[in-house]
């Protein structure tokens, strides 16, 4: 397994090479945000660990810049940023895990591996319709009417879980456990948000497929009748 890590503290990055390396992972090390995003562009590496303040370009334009050019490598944030914000800020630049500094050297690994099963789960074949939407989880892509709607790594498994459940509400709860390998603190703040922005997509669209929120449960991902131009 290949491991990126973005980060301009030669001692941090240093230490997260050996404790990487140590568990038989290959890693290269980028110490500004420019050469961070060329490597990450490479498509190359299994999970990316990127810090936010970065000289040139920060963690957050990196993770922009990755998703918006179809990059799906899993992308940790790693910063000393603790705001509730900040981390939402992570996410919705793409980012699909978000640890603050100081972390535990056991933590970071266990996240790492989490990246890695979320990515390695085996995807079913066949692709599922919700109205004019169509998730095709062996092609990891979605589209509305045959138009891409440009997801990023955990909007796909997001959107693909909605589909395989479509008409079924779905807890948030249920969205942490499946989505992610383990809670945010018990906050379901970062559900909202992803949501949020699959809305956006769907609707940017004029898709007929909709994620509707069921007041107290959940959400669940529903078609409806098309409106008018």
């Amino acid at each position: 397994m290949r491991v990126l890590v973005v980060e301009d503290n030669a001692e941090i990055a240093g230490a997260i090479r050996t404790m990487l390396q140590r568990r038989k992972f290959a890693v290269d090390v980028a110490n500004d945000g420019e050469v961070g995003l060329d490597h990450v562009l490479r498509g190359t590496y299994d999970v990316a660990i990127v810090d936010v303040v970065l000289p040139r370009r920060d963690g957050f334009a990196i993770c922009r810049a990755a998703r918006s050019e179809g990059v799906q490598t899993p992308l940790l944030i790693l910063t000393a940023r603790d705001a509730v914000e900040d981390r939402i800020r992570g996410l919705d630049s793409g980012a699909d895990d978000y640890l603050i500094k100081p972390f535990a050297e056991e933590e970071l690994a266990a996240r790492v591996r989490a990246l890695l099963r979320r990515a390695e789960r085996p995807a079913q074949v066949t692709a599922m319709s919700v109205g004019d939407l169509e998730v095709d989880p062996a092609a990891r892509s979605a589209r509305v009417a045959g138009k891409a709607l440009g997801l990023g790594a955990t909007e796909f498994r997001l959107l693909e879980l909605f589909s395989r459940n479509r008409g079924m509400t779905l807890s948030r709860t249920q969205i942490l456990e499946r989505i992610w390998d383990y809670d945010f603190g018990g906050s379901s703040n970062i559900v909202d948000v992803y949501v949020s922005q699959l809305r956006r997509k769907l609707k940017a669209v004029r898709s007929t497929a909709a994620i509707v929120t069921i007041w107290g449960i959940g959400y669940k991902l529903v078609e409806e009748p098309a409106t008018g131009t």
